[in-house]
């Protein structure tokens, strides 16, 4: 294949998949067909059909990409203990997850419904992700930022997951329409689990995790309003 052909055949692809994935957060996935997708790109459905067979196709394309974005963070520091610091680089990381793909979290339970291979995905990818978060307590326990035991470990990463990933589905049965979400809304969610830990830092730990606290709270009646 000559290299502009591929090139143009690559950015295809790429604008199809960032276009599914704009389209999906605005509208939900429900209500957005290939045939909105072609048209909001201004190509023809045959053009988009050439480079993804279906719907589900885009959709497990999107979910690879949140896949290897969550990957490549959830992780301790390598060579030390974690800080403060990396405590607020996971939930920056996170936030920015739950917001460039929040059709995922909305629509979660009907994507995994309707496609069996992506269901059997999303269970191998939670499962390592609550190993690869228990190993990162682990690493603020032996930092002397949390005081926990491994038991106190598993819940709170148990406890953790389950706000943040039924998170964006709760906001939306706060409102009207589920598709008006901001990132003030779901900051909300990150703070909700900055609140269960804090039954367990430590008093050194205690008022840099407290101005973490100060940074990602957004008071309740904002978070629950409908964006304009």
């Amino acid at each position: 294949m000559a290299p502009r052909i591929k090139t143009l055949r690559t950015n295809t692809r790429e604008r199809i998949v960032q276009s599914s994935l704009e389209l999906f957060n605005l509208q939900g996935e429900r209500s957005v067909s290939t045939n909105h997708i072609a048209a909001h790109m201004e190509i023809s459905p045959g053009n988009l059909y050439y480079h993804y067979p279906n719907k589900q196709a885009i959709i497990a394309e999107l979910f690879s990409e949140y896949e290897a974005r969550v990957d490549s963070f959830l992780h301790p520091p390598k060579g030390r203990l974690p800080n403060v610091e990396d405590k607020h680089h996971y939930l920056i990381a996170i936030l920015d997850c739950m917001w460039r793909y929040r059709f995922l979290h909305r629509d979660l339970e009907h994507l995994l419904d309707a496609d069996p291979e992506l269901a059997a995905r999303y269970r191998r990818f939670s499962q390592h992700c609550l190993i690869k978060a228990m190993a990162i307590y682990d690493g603020f326990v032996a930092a002397r930022i949390l005081d926990m035991d491994k038991v106190q470990i598993e819940s709170l990463t148990l406890n953790a997951w389950i706000i943040l990933t039924s998170w964006v589905r709760f906001l939306c049965t706060t409102r009207e329409s589920a598709t008006h979400l901001n990132q003030d809304a779901i900051r909300r969610g990150v703070y909700q689990v900055l609140v269960l830990e804090l039954a367990y830092v430590t008093p050194q730990a205690h008022d840099a995790v407290h101005a973490l606290c100060a940074e990602f709270y957004v008071p309740l009646n904002k978070a629950l309003e409908d964006a304009n």
